[in-house]
């Protein structure tokens, strides 16, 4: 009898232990380390709308939001999938809903806030309005810092590709090199790209999805010219190293030209600020010689006159000074 006792509790035991161990791989299938790290492939992969319908779909299911309902609403919206695009290329973790989020919070905070002063409701709707709008360029701002890094990254990263051709690796091979070497943000990029190829997707759509991803002209140019190389064939090692030393040589002459130009831009910035800092200096010393400019309908005329003429002296000063190379 206690034979059959210690068997029955020891099979007890090892029927607990499966249980947990079965609910713990069910929730690590579903919910742990492993399945994020591959919903994440997948929603950097599928970022670039070049896939099937399934890849759009995950896209928008996984990126625009968590919740289904939200979701729904997101889908009918216009141009949400540009807005999904920015916030894939920005680099930034948020989501499309995330991201109406926090501009509908800026937009209520500064319109609720303003309601305890005596100031006009029009007044009130146009500051929340630019507040809202202070999201969309903090999230184009991160773009443009991460579009500028991943451009001096690229010569490195060329120059580590075209040294794994020449010892004998193959192209994606290559593509892993970097991403295992380099730092982020091209690492990602490129691990994102090699994944790609693993998971069966033809090395053409791949390298577009990538520039889908990275809106950078330098590294548009690599990809067309690894494209190129591979419907005509020829040294591609010899070309990253070509493309490599153009690129070293125009980030060289963007520095130049910034230098040349910094003059040019501390002066158009005090001509612009210039006028508003007078005028406030002469309304705290005599508050009443410029009050013919907003109480006198000529002095209207005059202001709104010299702000259209101001404005045409920024646009031409910003046109001078704004050199592209």
């Amino acid at each position: 009898m206690s034979y059959l006792y210690y068997l029955f509790a020891t099979l007890t035991f090892i029927a607990v232990v499966l249980l947990i161990e079965g609910a713990y791989l069910a929730w690590n299938s579903s919910r742990g380390p492993e399945a994020e790290r591959v919903a994440r492939r997948l929603r950097v992969m599928s970022a670039g709308g070049h896939g099937d319908e399934q890849a759009i779909s995950i896209v928008k299911e996984r990126l625009l939001s968590k919740t289904p309902g939200v979701q729904r609403i997101l889908l009918q919206m216009p141009r949400v999938a540009t807005l999904d695009r920015l916030l894939q290329q920005s680099g930034l973790s948020w989501s499309v809903a995330e991201f109406l989020g926090i501009s509908l919070l800026a937009f209520a905070l500064p319109f609720f806030a303003t309601g305890f002063f005596a100031i006009p409701w029009l007044l009130r709707l146009a500051l929340a309005c630019a507040a809202a709008t202070l999201p969309y360029f903090y999230v184009t701002r991160v773009k443009s810092k991460r579009l500028t890094r991943i451009e001096q990254q690229l010569p490195d990263a060329l120059d580590l590709m075209g040294r794994a051709l020449r010892a004998g690796h193959a192209f994606p091979t290559a593509l892993k090199m970097v991403g295992d070497e380099m730092s982020d943000p091209l690492a990602g990029e490129f691990r994102a790209t090699f994944d790609e190829v693993n998971f069966g997707i033809a090395m053409p759509d791949a390298l577009m999805n990538l520039a889908t991803r990275v809106p950078s002209t330098d590294l548009r140019y690599f990809i067309i010219a690894v494209l190129i190389q591979r419907e005509t064939g020829g040294n591609l090692s010899e070309l990253l190293s070509s493309i490599s030393t153009i690129i070293r040589d125009r980030l060289k002459l963007m520095g130049q030209v910034r230098v040349l130009s910094a003059e040019g831009k501390l002066s158009a910035w005090i001509l612009s600020l210039l006028p508003f800092g007078a005028a406030l200096m002469i309304h705290l010393v005599n508050p009443k010689f410029l009050e013919v400019l907003y109480t006198d309908p000529a002095g209207r005329k005059v202001a709104a006159a010299a702000g259209i003429l101001m404005l045409l002296g920024i646009l031409a000063m910003r046109k001078i000074i704004r050199i592209r190379v």
